[in-house]
C-alpha cells in the first residue's frame, strides 16, 4: 500500500498526523517518507511540505532514535508541521494584516509565542491570535504602544464581524480602553 494512502486511511479513522507519522515509521519506513506521506495526505502542498520538513529534517528525521517514533511524530505536530493551511477570505486577510502590524508593534516578542501566532494564522484560527496578542502589553522600551493597540482595535472590530465569541468583545473592549490611553 502507498505510505499517503496508509495515512490518508490512518487519519480517517480518527488517528492524530503524529499517531499516523509513528505507525508509519514503526512499519520500518524511513523518516522523511513518512513524515512526507502524512502531509500529502493532509492535502498540505508539496511545496510548503518541503519547506516544513527541510527546517526539522537535520534536527528530527536525518537519523532517527530507535524507538523514537511517536516522540517524533508529536515534536512534528508540535512544530506545525502537519497543520493544514486554511484558505483565507479577504476579511480574514484583512485581519491578519491588523494582527501583524501589532506585532510588529510591540517591540519584540518571544519565539514561542511567534510561532503559535503563525500556526494559527496558517490554521485560521485568527481568534486565537487576537486574544493572544490582547492579552499581551508591547514592550515599553522598544514597542509602540499607540499603533500596537488601534491595531488590535481594529483587528477586533473584523472580529465582532465575523463572530459572536463573547471574549473578543471582551477583548476588543480592553483594547479600546488601551487605545485611548495611548
Amino acid at each position: 500500500m502507498h505510505l499517503a494512502t496508509l495515512a490518508r486511511h490512518t487519519l480517517s479513522r480518527g488517528a492524530t498526523p503524529a499517531a499516523t507519522y509513528a505507525l508509519l515509521a514503526r512499519l520500518g519506513h524511513k523518516p522523511l517518507p513518512c513524515a512526507e506521506a502524512v502531509c500529502l495526505a493532509l492535502d498540505i502542498p508539496p511545496a510548503e511540505t518541503a519547506r516544513r520538513l527541510g527546517e526539522c529534517y537535520d534536527a528530527l528525521l536525518a537519523d532517527p532514535r530507535p524507538d523514537s517514533e511517536a516522540d517524533t511524530g508529536e515534536v512534528l505536530e508540535a512544530l506545525g508541521v502537519f497543520d493544514v493551511p486554511k484558505r483565507l477570505t479577504p476579511t480574514e486577510h484583512a485581519l491578519v494584516g491588523h494582527l501583524t502590524t501589532a506585532i510588529d508593534a510591540i517591540g519584540g516578542i518571544r519565539p514561542g509565542h511567534q510561532h503559535g501566532l503563525q500556526r494559527w494564522f496558517t490554521t485560521g484560527n485568527l481568534t486565537a491570535a487576537y486574544l493572544s496578542l490582547a492579552s499581551t502589553a508591547p514592550l515599553p522600551r522598544t514597542g509602540d504602544p499607540a499603533t500596537y493597540w488601534t491595531a488590535l482595535v481594529m483587528a477586533g472590530e473584523l472580529l465582532t464581524t465575523t463572530g459572536p465569541d463573547p471574549r473578543v468583545r471582551y477583548a476588543l473592549t480592553h483594547c479600546r480602553t488601551q487605545a485611548a490611553r495611548t
